[in-house]
This record gives C-alpha cells, structure tokens and sequence, in this order.
C-alpha cells in the first residue's frame, strides 16, 4: 500500500493502485502489464472504454481491436524521444447510457447495448517499438463479465459500507439486464460476475481550483470485504464541515468495473453544517 500525507498542500491520498492496474494482464507478452476494460458509473449512468499498457523505453506503440483496426496509436519525438516513455494509460469519452431528462439536447445517448456493439469482446493486441528499434507485443482479453453496481452505499461514523448489488443502476435495470442475456448479448447476469476487488474513494465536493480538490481517500479491499474505514489522519485533515461523495467499485475478475456513487456527506460537521 503507497502512502501520501502533504497537509500543506492540502494533499492526502491512501491508496492500493490505480483502479486499472491491480488486475492488468501480467506480464503482457513483451510488455510489464496491460488491460482493456469496460467501465460503468451506475449513479450518473455513463460507460465508457479504458485501456493501459506498461513498456520499456518505447518510442511508438499500438493499439488494435480484435479484427485487427487501430484504435489508438502514438510516436513520441523531440525531448520526449531521448527520454522514451513507459506506461499509457487512456479513458475514451463517457457518453450517457440512457435517457437523462435533464441532459442536453445534443447529448450523446449510447445504451448499454449500443456500447456492446461498438465494443467488442476478443484480444485487443499492443504493440511497440523500443529506441534501438526493438519490437513489442502483448495481448490482453476484453469480455462483457459486467460486474454488478455496488447497493447500499452509506457512511457512518467514519466507516463506508456497501452490498452486493443485481444490476448496472441507470445503465441497465435488472428487467433489461434479463433481455440481453436472454438474447445473447451478455454471457451472464452482471449478478453473477464474479468480484475480484472492491475499489472504495472519498472525496470533496467542491468547485475546480479550490485546495480541497485534492483532498481523496482512496483503497482497494478483498472481495470478501463490504466495510472500510476511514483513516482517522485524513478526516481530522479536512477542514470543519467539508461536503462529501463516495465512490465504491466493484472490479470484476476481468477488470471490468461499476462503480455507485452517493453524496450529502457532511464531514465535521459543526454549527448548521454543510451548506
């Protein structure tokens, strides 16, 4: 476990690894690790495509899908090519995956099932080329083992609990999750996906370039874990009556991830509170 701690500079994190990187294919052929995944936030209904790959001193590297097309792609120069570079680490776009009535007219809308289609399941090949011209490749497998969101996210008293949960909150109802395995387009219910870890944040609510911003807790759990306490240090380093969210993760063996989301927390909080 890595360890932070700068209260000057209003900085604490504690945490077990970026959520990609603790079940990243390991090694990936030529490269230290890499990993696809699919990644659902539940609570405000978006997905989105994740990627990562590890390499040594690499100038150029490659990403394709399973038919063989490029999906993503660079070459370093100048500067950045005497130094080379060693992980890549992407997020696509998060569209909407369904019908927020408070969304924005030219909001992209992209359902679960639209996602799946643009998305599919196979080996997702890396492949690079070093600074002596040295080759690269590894692969990594991409399914639709979509891990269930997370239920009964609460706080009390310095400890985050959850439960298992039986859907992908916004992004699919229990009812649509049965159609699409019914029809084939996912190989098991979401319930059934087995959780490989949990991945717990705590973070401040507040406007983008307030010091608060980079105050987050952050750990991953075992699976067999629904609690987590709070460091102590960490609450005691926010200010009185700091406003509060929570993220919980359940990360599939396969390193697909929902997560649940659920705010209002008051930390500290003293006279009337958070506002």
């Amino acid at each position: 476990m890595q360890y932070i701690s700068k209260i000057g500079a209003m900085l604490f994190v504690v945490t077990s690894g970026a959520s990609m990187q603790g079940l990243a294919t390991e090694p990936c052929g030529d490269f230290g690790e890499c990993l696809a995944l699919i990644e659902i936030n539940a609570s405000d209904g978006d997905i989105g495509f994740h990627f990562l790959f590890d390499g040594d001193d690499l100038e150029s590297a490659r990403l394709t899908d399973p038919d063989g097309a490029k999906l993503f792609e660079y070459k370093v120069g100048g500067s950045l090519k005497e130094q080379t570079l060693t992980e890549t680490f992407a997020e696509s776009a998060e569209p909407l995956c369904w019908n927020d009535p408070e969304a924005e007219e030219d909001e992209e809308i992209v359902t679960l099932s639209e996602f799946l289609e643009r998305w599919q399941p196979g080996i997702y090949m890396v492949t690079g080329k070093g600074e002596e011209g040295e080759k690269a490749e590894g692969e990594t497998l991409l399914t639709y083992h979509l891990p269930a969101a997370p239920a009964n996210v609460s706080y009390n008293g310095g400890v985050i609990t959850w439960e298992p949960g039986n859907d992908l909150g916004k992004c699919a109802t229990r009812g649509e999750l049965d159609d699409l395995v019914s029809d084939g387009s996912l190989p098991m219910h979401p319930e059934f996906v087995a959780v490989g870890a949990w991945e717990v944040v705590m973070d401040t609510v507040v406007e983008d370039g307030d010091p608060l911003a980079k105050m987050k807790f952050s750990v991953r759990v075992p699976a067999s874990a629904f609690q987590v306490a709070v460091s102590q240090e960490f609450l005691d380093a926010l200010p009185a009556n700091t406003e509060m969210k929570i993220e919980v993760g359940a990360i599939g063996v396969d390193g697909n991830a929902t997560f649940t989301e659920t705010g209002d927390i008051c930390v500290n909080e003293i006279e009337e509170g958070c506002e």
